[in-house]
């Protein structure tokens, strides 16, 4: 199986230059902790333990704290977002319609827990609390699409459309 912690990080010399850059024009600038992981973050796409050291480095700001904030804040990511992004609803009506099943499935299928990425990046898996279709339930969104009234016998099938 694959896990998101053996995703490779595979940051550029270009990035790394934006991002001390960024932490230049920033550091002197009060509350500048935040600003400069969202921008860290839209750098390289997640913030990966690299990327913290880094900050942390550069700002004399200790691993406990940079990593703190980037747990707290369900904007952050610490793991490498898949070409194709599921997102199981675990909502209300969801559940009671069976979605743990099916996100369950899914993260037999793919190998990986929620909030990881397959080590190829093609795939990543969250839980969301609501879709916003609960008369389909249980859904389960890919990227765009939604798939609704879903069985754990259909999930493999989803899953092969995007191989």
């Amino acid at each position: 199986m694959a896990l998101a912690n053996q995703v490779p990080f595979d940051g550029t010399k270009e990035q790394k230059a934006q991002l001390y850059v960024m932490i230049d024009e920033l550091r002197d600038t009060k509350g500048c902790l935040m600003p400069i992981m969202q921008r860290a973050q839209d750098i390289y796409g997640y913030l990966p333990y690299e990327v913290q050291k880094m900050i942390s480095d550069e700002l004399e700001v200790p691993m406990e704290k940079i990593y703190g904030v980037a747990t707290f804040y369900s904007m952050f990511n610490l793991y490498p977002k898949g070409k194709y992004q599921i997102s199981v609803c675990l909502g209300t009506a969801c559940y009671v319609k069976g979605s743990q099943a099916i996100f369950d499935e899914v993260k037999e299928k793919l190998g990986i827990d929620s909030g990881e990425c397959t080590a190829d990046r093609k795939f990543s898996l969250d839980a969301c609390r609501c879709i916003g279709a609960c008369g389909l339930a249980p859904v389960m969104k890919i990227n765009d699409e939604v798939y609704g009234r879903l069985t754990t016998g259909e999930v493999e099938g989803i899953l092969a459309k995007y191989n």
